[in-house]
């Protein structure tokens, strides 16, 4: 599964475009943000990439969990969010 680091300074919709295309390839990924400013932009990614995903008939779930990281040496606190896509037509 691909992951995606988001920090405070990423720009929302690079992200989503990045999230919508790995979900209509793959159909999974994660996305990491560390710090309130991060996870900011990491939720509004999120929702900007289903309205992307919208035209092609797919929706997402979200598993959002705390995950420890190593960053520089240092453990940090880190928020996961498991995004899934699937298939909203009718068969």
């Amino acid at each position: 599964m691909e992951t995606l680091r988001v920090s405070g300074n990423s720009r929302p919709n690079a992200v989503a475009g990045a999230v919508a295309a790995l979900l209509r390839s793959q159909g999974q990924v994660e996305v990491q943000a560390i710090g309130p400013a991060a996870v900011n932009q990491a939720i509004k990614a999120i929702a900007i990439a289903r309205g992307y995903l919208h035209d092609d008939h797919l929706d997402l779930t979200v598993q959002p969990s705390f995950v420890k990281l190593d960053v520089a040496s240092e453990e940090r606190t880190a928020m996961k969010f498991l995004v899934y896509g699937y298939s909203t037509q009718q068969p």
